[in-house]
């Protein structure tokens, strides 16, 4: 099973970006997603951004994503 993480473009520099979740900052490749922008949400996997998706759906996600964490950690 694979899993690609929503994150957020903060910047680019030719086929790089550096991408925020959670107050954590990396660089990631777009070369899969040259259409993305400053302030785009992206599913990052591996390491590259594969998709652009609406932030209320990377919004979504992350959410679940927090209450999964939440529950791990009253397990």
């Amino acid at each position: 099973m694979c899993l690609a993480v929503p994150v957020q473009v903060v910047s680019i520099d030719g086929n790089e970006a550096e991408v925020e979740i959670g107050g954590v900052k990396r660089q990631v490749s777009i070369m899969l997603t040259p259409e993305a922008k400053v302030g785009d949400y992206v599913l990052l996997h591996t390491g590259y951004a594969i998709n652009v998706i609406d932030e209320a759906e990377a919004q979504e996600t992350l959410k679940i994503l927090g209450e999964m964490a939440s529950l791990s950690d009253n397990a």
